[in-house]
């Protein structure tokens, strides 16, 4: 499995110091309760209370704002590159502006996340003419010859970048001032085909087994949040019906395995009001998921919940209440895995800081938080805009 879900990444700005811990691990347990009822949604006077005191959007946009020149400088030439390693790295910084976007309706985030999406696609070659590509057929993309991959296409890289290029095509397809102007609606069109045609449809076409019902909770989970963006914003009646098929397999019945990702939740066995998950189908044996790759899965679980997806706000209680009570008890001592054991650098910017759009409890929490990168300054910008919308 490649580091870079594990890293922060070269494109991030560290506005707070901390200290990196090193990792740990144990032998693996099984003593993990299986959930049984449904864990309980956050209530009472704390949440409200919580809600009062919240730093508006406009904080974090300062916040993000001292990363924005270094952003592009860092992130431009990534998007122009034809190694898909470059588009997984890109893949924060896009998150980023899509999720600022959505926060302020500012055109300059979106303009900028339009530019480095479109970039990307720009620099994809038909297969065929990649020289060491294993499939050499007559869809595009790219090749990777770093992180030891020798030239061959990778279906990770290109999954972990484009769940969020197509949160970029829903971004802009919910925003009707942007789907209404000509101009941003052809660039829309054009992206929205190259998703479809050269991501989606190319890796299904050469094999879903092992290229989207992948092997790690966090890995299908990219292919889960690709499935569900497109399926908000198709106009094919028959690729929509795929890509929803996709998403109840992932979420509900793997193909192959004995449930999807709702049946790997279990009762966390340090903490009964939180989740516990093991990334390996069919697994229940702790140490579980780590966290840096748990990022992944709470990346697509978050948007599931906001989509009609079948996550309820029990859910996503329950997997605050493992933020805030098991990975990160307190202070800056973080867990690397979700029975609350090891110890991690508390990177929460792909996935864990978007439980604060849920719980104004969680969201004062991450206030607090010292590990403040970009992409964790503009999803608790988006957090703040829902939590008072």
């Amino acid at each position: 499995m490649s580091a870079g879900e594990a890293k922060i990444g070269r494109r991030a700005v560290l506005l707070l110091a901390f200290a990196s811990l090193t990792a740990a691990s144990e032998a693996p347990r099984s003593d993990v309760p299986a959930i049984m009822d449904p864990l309980p949604l956050p209530a009472g006077p704390a949440a409200a209370q919580a809600a009062v005191r919240l730093k508006p959007v406009a904080h974090w946009a300062g916040v993000f704002q001292q990363s924005w020149d270094y952003q592009y400088e860092n992130s431009l030439p990534m998007s122009k590159s034809t190694d898909s390693w470059d588009h997984y790295d890109l893949s924060y910084s896009v998150d980023s502006c899509i999720a600022m976007f959505r926060a302020t309706d500012e055109r300059r985030y979106l303009d900028r996340a339009l530019e480095f999406v479109e970039n990307v696609a720009d620099s994809a070659v038909p297969s065929s003419s990649l020289p060491s590509s294993q499939y050499r057929d007559g869809y595009r993309g790219w090749s990777s010859t770093q992180s030891g991959e020798g030239g061959d296409e990778v279906p990770l890289y290109e999954s972990y970048f484009w769940r969020y290029g197509t949160a970029l095509l829903v971004a802009m397809r919910t925003a009707p001032a942007i789907f209404g102007n000509a101009g941003y609606r052809a660039r829309y069109e054009r992206l929205l085909r190259f998703a479809e045609v050269d991501i989606f449809e190319k890796w299904y076409a050469r094999g879903p087994g092992d290229n989207i019902y992948r092997e790690r909770t966090h890995m299908a989970a990219h292919w889960a949040l690709i499935a569900l963006n497109l399926s908000r914003v198709t106009v094919d009646p028959a690729r929509r019906a795929r890509y929803r098929a996709v998403a109840d397999n992932i979420d509900l019945h793997l193909p192959g395995r004995t449930a999807g990702l709702r049946g790997q939740m279990r009762r966390n066995p340090v903490e009964a009001t939180a989740y516990f998950w093991n990334d390996v189908w069919g697994s229940a044996r702790r140490p579980g998921q780590d966290v840096s790759h748990g990022n992944g899965v709470l990346a697509y679980v978050v948007e599931a919940r906001a989509g009609g997806r079948p996550w309820s706000g029990a859910d996503m209680a329950g997997f605050s209440a493992l933020l805030t009570k098991v990975i990160w008890p307190g202070g800056r001592a973080y867990s690397n895995y979700v029975d609350g054991t090891g110890s991690d650098n508390g990177w929460f910017s792909d996935g864990f800081v978007k439980l604060g759009r849920f719980d104004p409890a969680v969201q004062l929490r991450l206030e607090g938080h010292q590990v403040v990168n970009d992409q964790f300054a503009a999803n608790m910008a988006l957090n703040a805009r829902i939590l008072r919308s």
